[in-house]
Order: C-alpha cells, then structure tokens, then sequence
C-alpha cells in the first residue's frame, strides 16, 4: 500500500520567495502557489514596482509581503534573505523569477550589455539561491525553482546574451541538485514556451508572420498562458516532487518536440 495523498500537492504553511514577482509571469507563479496555501514574499528593483505588485495581489485577495532588493547585488541579497527570516520565516521556496533579455544583433551588442543580462539572468540566480541554502540545510528541506527558457536548449538570432544565461541557469539547476540534493534540497527549471503577455500581444495578432511562425511550430497550435506554468510550478515546490531533481520541465506546448508541421503544398 502506498503513502501518496492529494495533499502532497499542499504548500500550506510553506513561505515562497518568487524573486521580481510584480507583474508578469513571476506574478502568476507567486498567485498560483498563493492558492495552494504558500505564504508569499516578493522582491523588485525599486519601490514603485513592488507597490505595483502589492496593489495587485491586495485585489486578487493575496496577502504578500514586498521588499525591494537588486537580485544582483550580494550583500544587499544576504539583508533581504535575512529580514526574511525574522520577519516572516525561514524560506522553504525559492523561485528565481527576475530577468531581461536584451534583442540585440550579437555583432553589434556590446559586452557590457552582454554582461548586463548575465548578471540578472544567471549571477542573480547564483547569488539568492546561495543565500537561501544555509537555512533550507538547517532546516532539512528546500525547492528551488530557476525560470529557465527554451533557449536553455536553442539559439535564435539576437539573443546570444538571453540564450547564454539561461543555458548556463539550466547547467546552475543541475549543479545546485548535485551539490545539495543529499540535504533534501530538490532544484529544479520551469522552461516557459512562447506565453501571452503584455509584451506579446502586438505580435498575437492574426496575419502577423511571427504569429502564425509560432502557431505551426507548435504542437498545441496556440501561445500559453500563464496559467499554463501555475501548475508545474505548484508541483516542484510541492512534496509530491520530492524525487525529482536537476530536471526542467517545458511547458512549451510541445515546441522542443518537434520540427514543426510539414508546409502545405
């Protein structure tokens, strides 16, 4: 007879760091594990966005603490962690949600923007994942969550820089399992597909070629939502992925799957 219960897929009483989480995908991914009982805390660059942020979750009846912390200095990362220990409590999930991208032709991108994105997208990840460890050892248990990308896995013209952070965030995640996994520590990657949003709705018009070029390269023939990454994201986080380590799950629609539908002649 097996132990498994549907409250494996239960955060209650957990407390969920989702970083750069006031608007967007990070804040989909903070409501959803809100939902599933986790208590929120989130970070933004400066104070205008998190009370943004904190508007929002107000109005979606969430209760979620803001701070504001640059995920890309260290020390400023060590105070925020800290702070969030006494205030809150320990953290018992990590999702490593901040991040730019930069389309920028790589011959004509300099390497200070090159490192730019870098830093926010792979270093950041590096350096809050780092600061949350020590108390999850302590603890006994931790999920960590990297936002990762289908370009963990392909190149595409103008982001050399995006492309090469989140392959080297894919390489963090795995690394983060082997070094920590034998603390109950489980890392894990969520590899957003093309998602609607915001930024994507002029190009989500019908007739517009990038439109239709992802609707056939995609199996589910259609964009995602940000729905689509709740659930995923709920399942890492939870004790039901408590064998799972080191691996991205692609919520993509199948893209990665395939080469997309033979043209019509």
């Amino acid at each position: 007879m097996n132990d498994f219960k549907l409250d494996n897929f239960s955060l209650k009483g957990k407390i969920a760091l989702v970083t750069g989480a006031s608007y967007g995908i990070g804040y989909a991914i903070a409501s959803g594990l809100s939902k599933a009982g986790a208590k929120i805390v989130f970070n933004d660059i400066n104070q205008e966005l998190v009370d943004k942020g904190l508007a929002e979750y107000k109005a979606d009846g969430i209760e979620a603490k803001g701070y504001v912390c640059d995920v890309t200095d260290e020390d400023a990362v060590q105070a925020l962690v800290k702070r969030i220990e006494e205030e809150v409590g320990v953290i018992d999930i990590l999702v490593n949600n901040a991040g730019i991208i930069k389309r920028i032709p790589m011959i004509e991108m300099s390497a200070a923007d090159f490192r730019k994105v870098i830093d926010v997208d792979l270093n950041a990840p590096f350096i809050v994942s780092k600061a949350v460890i020590p108390s999850m050892i302590k603890k006994g248990h931790g999920k960590i969550i990297n936002i990762c990308s289908m370009m963990s896995e392909l190149g595409r013209e103008t982001v050399s820089a995006y492309a090469s952070a989140k392959g080297g965030l894919k390489m963090l995640t795995r690394n983060i399992c082997a070094e920590y996994g034998e603390n109950n520590i489980q890392c894990n990657g969520i590899g957003p597909g093309y998602i609607e949003t915001p930024q994507t709705a002029p190009l989500r018009v019908e007739g517009n070629p990038f439109n239709d070029f992802i609707i056939s390269k995609t199996p589910a023939a259609r964009w995602g939502n940000t729905d689509d990454l709740i659930g995923p994201t709920v399942f890492l986080a939870s004790d039901a992925s408590n064998f799972v380590n080191g691996h991205i799950l692609y919520v993509d629609g199948g893209i990665l799957a395939s080469i997309g539908k033979q043209p019509e002649a």
